[in-house]
């Protein structure tokens, strides 16, 4: 019997992922150099606006890109295993009503909102079906699986494969019981946050870089020169405009963010949960260590 793996597809849509990545960086290194040069101004204000409004998407493509990457639709003679970086939903075949291509419907689906190659994601209503949610990467080789729960829309490269494997599961019926289960990224935050040290650890990390923030921001327009380099032996210290110290929270922020993300992909595995506290601590204790760094600058005579 063919059981087995069958991903959706993906080139086309970590392709264009991938771009939309690429140019969201682009524009915060280069928001990010300007800053460093621009005197305090209209200039730096809107450099600072645009390298901010360019890093605060980044994450949610990285993580489209991690999730389609790892998106795959396993069946055997038991379950149904939809995998979407961390959404997971195990649905036991005998839960299953029927399975059919989405062009059968007599009323078209609907896409969810921000349609994307690689990336239909989200729940619709349907006059018919009620609530559908996407898990899908192609619009072209939507496939419907019926629950008595809930109604899937996912997209297997090969929708008829899929469909006949699970008629010949169907037939040939389950070897153990399987049990379902469903597993969204809000749960696994929400299960985190349960934790008190996770929580200290974010909550700290949060309110250093926004601290390290707003005291940068207090401290550019007020001081016109700052020491970032090195004193050379029996020399002055080499200053720089104070604008250049806006790579300390900027930096920070990034760190602490691919820090958290991280975390939380460690986080899903009990024996993996200390690790993800390591993660977001050194997160944290980094954090504090720009902080310590600009105190250091400040205080260091000109």
């Amino acid at each position: 019997m063919n059981t087995g793996q069958f991903p959706p597809p993906k080139q086309r849509g970590l392709l264009i992922h991938g771009i939309i990545l690429l140019v969201l960086t682009v524009v915060v290194v280069v928001g990010f150099i300007q800053l460093t040069s621009a005197d305090v101004g209209p200039a730096f204000l809107i450099w600072l606006l645009v390298a901010l409004a360019a890093f605060v998407p980044i994450p949610f493509f990285a993580y489209r890109i991690f999730a389609l990457y790892r998106g795959s639709y396993e069946i055997d003679r038991d379950s149904l295993a939809i995998r979407w970086g961390l959404r997971v939903e195990d649905i036991p075949l005998s839960d299953i009503e029927w399975m059919r291509p989405a062009e059968d419907l007599t009323n078209p689906l609907r896409l969810p909102a921000l349609p994307m190659p690689g990336a239909l994601l989200g729940i619709r209503r349907h006059p018919d079906l009620g609530s559908v949610e996407f898990i899908a990467s192609d619009a072209k080789k939507l496939l419907i699986v019926a629950t008595a729960k809930r109604v899937f829309v996912i997209s297997p490269e090969n929708p008829a494969g899929l469909t006949q494997t699970f008629a010949r599961a169907t037939e040939l019926g389950s070897l153990a019981p399987a049990e379902a289960k469903s597993v969204y990224p809000s749960f696994i935050v929400s299960q985190a946050w349960e934790s008190g040290i996770a929580r200290y650890l974010w909550l700290s990390a949060l309110f250093l870089n926004i601290g390290l923030f707003i005291w940068a921001s207090l401290i550019i327009p007020t001081t016109p020169l700052v020491a970032l380099g090195v004193q050379a032996s029996g020399g002055a210290l080499e200053t720089v405009p104070s604008s250049q110290l806006i790579i300390f929270p900027v930096a920070s922020l990034l760190l602490a963010v691919a820090g958290w993300i991280a975390g939380l992909y460690f986080y899903r595995w009990d024996r993996e949960r200390t690790l993800a506290l390591i993660v977001w601590g050194s997160s944290t204790f980094t954090s504090l260590l720009f902080l310590l760094a600009v105190l250091f600058i400040i205080t260091t005579p000109v």
